[in-house]
């Protein structure tokens, strides 16, 4: 498990600087801080998701009793471990990205944000998912497919870095038996990571 509490939430502007950091160590394209900032504002299609790790209780702690807690204990910044994207239009759930922070993969958060991902797309609306992935990279596609994704397609040289194929992979329905699974499955990551979720509702 990892050791610290992980919060799941919506991005924000002031996330940007920490997300743009762990893009450029994940991806040899990374997106720039000003297609973040217009991903953001974009909020009727897209939804992006942040974790971050605190030191102590003060990421359940609310009102009067998080005011006390700043005012007589100073805080640990807190520090983004991992961040994804989704495009929802149409029913159409989008993956777009999903990076972990180096120093803690491995630990079950790319798996924490796509289930994140994915619940909020059912709660909005979405009625099927799709995503493109790497044709070398099979730890990532093992995901997908625990996930329930299939490979339907292949896209040739669509990396541009390097031109290697991308797989696309998609799940379908987002019934609600597929919501049920899915909820099973994020209750069952929280004996690898403790987290409080408040992203798939918001």
């Amino acid at each position: 498990m990892i050791s610290q509490r992980v919060l799941m939430r919506a991005m924000r502007s002031e996330d940007i600087p920490q997300v743009v950091d762990i893009d450029r160590a994940s991806f040899p394209m990374p997106w720039s801080a000003r297609t973040y900032e217009f991903e953001i504002s974009n909020i009727s299609t897209s939804h992006l998701i942040v974790l971050e790790t605190w030191p102590d209780d003060t990421g359940q702690a609310h009102g009067l009793r998080a005011a006390i807690r700043r005012l007589w204990k100073p805080q640990t910044p807190a520090v983004l471990v991992g961040y994804g994207g989704c495009w929802l239009v149409a029913g159409e759930a989008h993956i777009s990205t999903i990076a972990v922070h180096r120093d803690y993969r491995g630990q079950g958060l790319g798996e924490l944000l796509l289930a994140g991902m994915l619940i909020r797309a059912i709660n909005l609306g979405g009625e099927y998912s799709v995503l493109e992935v790497r044709a070398s990279n099979q730890v990532a596609q093992a995901l997908y497919r625990k996930y329930e994704y299939e490979v339907v397609g292949r896209r040739r040289g669509y990396y541009r870095d390097d031109g290697e194929d991308a797989l696309l992979m998609e799940v379908r329905p987002l019934d609600s038996a597929y919501r049920q699974r899915l909820i099973a499955r994020l209750e069952a990551l929280r004996q690898r990571v403790y987290f409080v979720d408040r992203f798939t509702r918001s």
